[in-house]
C-alpha cells in the first residue's frame, strides 16, 4: 500500500498546478473498473483529498457491486457515486459536469475474435451516447482515450509512429475492429467539438492514442504479454512466447499514464491526437527476459516459433515527442521498476 501511496503522491505533485479548476466540480468516467479507470478514479480520489478539491466523481460501471468487492475503499469515497449501465444506453445522470473521461471499451482479443460487432457497437455506439451526455451536462472539456491501433500496421522501417503518420488500418479486416471503432470515435469528436462551436458552447475535445501499459490493475492472464509474463513468475511456472519473441513493444507505468491524461485533459489542445506511451521499445523476447531477471533469475523461458532470420521485427512503438513538447511529459519509471512494481502489487516477494 505505501508503494502505491508515492504512485499517487508522484501523480499529485506531477498534476498539481492543474486541479485548481476542478474545485467544486463534477466528472463523469465511463470505463472506472478498467485498468486506466482505476488509476484515474483513485488518483481522482487521492488528489481530491489532499488538496481538499470538494470535488465529485460519477463513475459508469456495468458492474459496480464487482468493482466495490476490488476496490471497496474507491468505492466507498464520499466523492464517488458509481452509476450501473451499459455505456451504450446509459441513463444520464442529472445535474452539470464540466468534465467528461471517455475510457471504456478494454482492448479484449478474445472480444475482438469471438464477438467483433458487439466490440465494434460498443465503441462507436458508446461514443456516441458520451458524447451526447456530454452536450446535455454542459462538459468544457471532454477526453477520449483512443488507441495507437488507428495507425493501422506500423511499417517496418519505422521504429516509432509519430501523430502526423497518415497510416491506417484494413477495412476489410475482421481483426481491424477495435482500431475501425477508435478511429470513428475520434471523428465523433470532431463532429461534436464542431457542432458545439457553431452553437457558441464552450468544448474541447482531447484525443490521447494509447499505447502499451503496466501496473497495478493489470490484468496477469490476458491479452497483454508483460502481464502473462508476470503472472508465469509468480505462479511458479516457466514463461511462455506464443510467437517468436522478435516483435517489438513499449510499455509506459501506469502512475505516468494517470500523469499523462490528467494533465492532457486540463491542458492539452483541443483535437490535437497526442501517443500516450513509452518510446523505449524492447523485443518481446528482452521482455521475458527482463522480467525474469528482475523477478526470479533462472526462470525457464519458452519461445513457441522459430524466428525467420533477416525478417524485419513487427513494432508497436510510439513517437511521445508531441507529447513533451507540448505538454512537458515524459516517462519517469524505467521498465524494470514497472515489472517491480507490479509484481509487488500482486503479492510477490522477492526470493518468493
Amino acid at each position: 500500500m505505501n508503494r502505491l501511496w508515492d504512485d499517487l503522491e508522484h501523480i499529485r505533485l506531477a498534476t498539481e498546478g492543474l486541479w485548481e479548476e476542478m474545485r467544486g466540480e463534477r466528472i463523469f468516467i465511463t470505463g472506472g473498473t478498467g485498468f486506466f479507470g482505476c488509476w484515474l478514479v483513485e488518483s481522482f480520489c487521492h488528489i481530491n483529498r489532499e488538496l481538499g478539491l470538494g470535488a465529485q466523481a460519477a463513475v459508469l460501471s456495468r458492474d459496480p457491486a464487482k468493482f466495490a468487492a476490488k476496490c471497496p475503499h474507491l468505492a466507498n469515497d464520499a466523492a464517488v457515486t458509481l452509476l450501473a449501465g451499459d455505456v451504450r444506453d446509459f441513463d444520464f445522470p442529472a445535474g452539470e459536469f464540466r468534465y467528461v473521461i471517455h475510457a471504456a471499451t478494454e482492448a479484449s482479443l478474445k472480444q475482438s475474435q469471438e464477438r467483433p460487432l458487439e466490440m465494434l457497437s460498443t465503441i462507436v455506439a458508446g461514443t456516441e451516447r458520451v458524447l451526447r451526455f456530454a452536450g446535455r451536462c454542459g462538459a468544457r472539456k471532454f477526453l477520449l482515450t483512443s488507441s495507437g491501433a488507428v495507425y493501422g500496421r506500423q511499417p517496418a522501417e519505422m521504429t516509432h509512429v509519430p501523430e502526423s503518420y497518415a497510416g491506417a488500418p484494413d477495412p476489410l479486416d475482421v481483426a481491424s475492429v477495435y482500431a475501425e471503432g477508435k478511429r470513428a470515435s475520434e471523428l465523433m469528436c470532431v463532429l461534436q467539438q464542431k457542432a458545439a462551436r457553431s452553437r457558441g458552447e464552450e468544448f474541447e475535445a482531447k484525443i490521447a492514442r494509447c499505447w502499451a501499459f503496466c501496473g497495478p490493475h493489470l490484468p496477469l492472464d490476458a491479452h497483454f504479454a508483460i502481464g502473462n509474463f508476470i503472472g508465469d513468475v509468480l505462479a511458479g511456472r516457466a514463461i511462455e512466447i506464443a510467437g517468436d519473441g522478435t516483435p517489438r513493444r513499449s510499455y509506459l507505468y501506469a502512475a505516468d499514464l494517470a500523469v499523462w491524461l490528467w494533465t492532457m485533459l486540463f491542458h492539452a489542445p483541443a483535437l490535437v491526437p497526442i501517443n500516450v506511451g513509452s518510446a523505449r521499445d524492447v523485443s518481446i523476447r528482452e521482455l521475458a527476459e527482463t522480467v525474469a531477471r528482475v523477478l526470479a533469475p533462472g526462470t525457464e523461458i519458452r519461445v513457441a516459433k522459430k524466428a525467420v532470420a533477416g525478417a524485419a521485427p513487427v513494432r508497436y512503438v510510439p513517437s511521445v515527442a508531441r507529447a513533451e513538447e507540448l505538454m512537458g511529459l515524459r516517462e519517469t519509471v524505467g521498465l524494470e521498476e514497472t515489472i517491480r512494481r507490479t509484481a509487488a502489487w500482486y503479492g510477490f516477494r522477492d526470493g518468493r
